[in-house]
């Protein structure tokens, strides 16, 4: 590491939201509606990072037919209300963000989830002040021909905000959908790993693994320091 970075740009679920389990169960209840039984745990292994859009065709092709029209938005708004319930910060989170605004290190957050989605997980953990205005969600930029992750676009969107070109950006990733749009974004990405050895997010493009926020800060300070004397 040899430079420091402009902007550091988190995923949602998995690394500052403790989500996905929660999003899971709740896919799991309406595919098993539908007469496609699943788990809660085979949701999470199958669809993590994957936006709604991406997973439409999946369950479609499980299901031999097309969903009905309003499958999408009844999904989003069982996912609003389950975190309105259930969303839990990620152990670190909040202090990362806290201390990069502390240290001048801008940050940014981009998801494959929807606004609202965001707007109840953050809600629920009573971050609403501290991300606004800091949020890019994938379905935002739909209508401008936008596509969700592993497409770089949200992240490049991130980028453009404050504006960091992308090869002065970190972004934090625990998925590998996300770590693939963040190589394609010309990004250097982490990835987050607090539970295994992150293997496959190595093979998909992580230039290392980090288990905890804790970890980031001291690189992203140890950059800092570099690039100061470079």
């Amino acid at each position: 590491m040899t430079r420091s970075f402009d902007l550091v740009i988190f995923d949602c679920d998995g690394v500052l939201i403790d989500s996905e389990r929660v999003s899971a169960a709740v896919i799991a209840a309406a595919m098993t509606e539908l007469g496609l039984p699943i788990t809660p745990d085979a949701a999470m292994a199958r669809f993590v990072g994957v936006s709604l859009r991406a997973m439409r065709p999946m369950i479609e092709a499980d299901l031999g037919s097309e969903l009905p029209a309003d499958w999408n938005t009844m999904l989003v708004a069982r996912i609003v209300a389950a975190m309105e319930r259930h969303a839990e910060p990620i152990p670190g989170a909040r202090d990362i963000l806290e201390h990069f605004d502390a240290a001048g290190q801008a940050w940014r957050i981009a998801s494959n989830s929807a606004d609202v989605e965001m707007d109840a997980k953050f809600g629920r953990v009573g971050w609403r002040d501290l991300v606004a205005g800091r949020t890019f969600s994938a379905p935002r930029l739909f209508p401008e021909g936008g596509r969700p992750k592993p497409a770089p676009d949200v992240f490049l969107a991130a980028a453009r905000s404050l504006p960091a070109a992308p090869e002065t950006c970190l972004v934090i990733e625990d998925s590998v959908t996300g770590i693939t749009g963040a190589v394609a974004a010309g990004m250097t990405c982490y990835g987050f790993a607090p539970h295994g050895n992150g293997e496959a997010l190595l093979a998909a493009g992580a230039a290392r693994i980090i288990a905890g926020h804790h970890e980031l800060r001291d690189l992203v300070a140890l950059a800092a320091a570099i690039g100061a004397k470079s």
